[in-house]
């Protein structure tokens, strides 16, 4: 049976572009796992309500449904043993979850504050209101004044991301040779960035540019061939 994902979109349905979501998408990749994408958008809130959740990534796999990133991660490691590993290990796993929170804690942040305007930009109108009202009362100021002089925010973000860097110079993953579920929660943040702004956020010579573009041609290329921005 094909399991079924939840996945945002945009106002083009082909424009899925949540970090989480991509999170997911790059996980059942490496399992090997054939997956059917269901568009979602922010104001179909009953759609997942009848799935008893709230938010997206959202799993179905047969009778089970399972929401968050992380926890799909660690389902598709217990629920399919026999398909390549997503953490290599219980190490793996553990160091995992670092990356995890780091993602979410300094790169998402660093992020959103670049980016944040240009989502409204992809959205459907009910959608865009929506995201506006919401993010605009999470931020305590318009999305235009969170992005104001990314430019010169810029800096600072690529500042943030060398210790990434360090690694990424020695080695072709965050999983050495080969890419673990590491290298998807932080690829999930540049794959969301890309698909709704057209902000050049890395050098070209940059050592996390090089990983990116690896990144985009994994399986298939099925994150290059997301619409986006580059």
């Amino acid at each position: 049976m094909t399991l079924r994902m939840y996945d945002l979109a945009g106002a083009d349905p082909a424009r899925r572009f949540s970090p989480y979501c991509w999170r997911t998408r790059m996980a059942l990749a490496m399992k090997g796992l054939p997956v059917e994408t269901i568009p979602w958008r922010f104001t179909e809130k009953q759609v997942l309500g009848d799935l008893g959740c709230d938010k997206v990534p959202v799993l179905v796999d047969g009778d089970r449904v399972i929401a968050d990133s992380w926890a799909i991660a660690e389902y598709l490691e217990q629920a399919y043993p026999d398909r390549p590993s997503l953490f290599g290990g219980p190490g793996g796993h553990a160091l995992a979850r670092f990356i995890n929170a780091w993602g979410d804690a300094v790169l998402h942040a660093g992020l959103s504050r670049m980016v944040v305007a240009d989502i409204a930009k992809v959205l459907a109108p009910e959608d865009a209101a929506y995201f506006r009202q919401s993010r605009e009362a999470r931020f305590g100021m318009a999305l235009e004044a969170v992005q104001a002089d990314r430019e010169t925010k810029l800096e600072g973000f690529r500042q943030s991301l060398h210790p990434l860097r360090m690694v990424l110079r020695t080695q072709s993953f965050l999983g050495g040779d080969a890419p673990l579920y590491a290298d998807a929660i932080i690829f999930g943040g540049f794959q969301w960035a890309r698909c709704v702004s057209p902000l050049r956020l890395l050098a070209e010579d940059d050592p996390v540019e090089a990983w990116r573009q690896r990144m985009l041609d994994l399986h298939g290329g099925i994150a290059r061939a997301a619409p986006g921005f580059d």
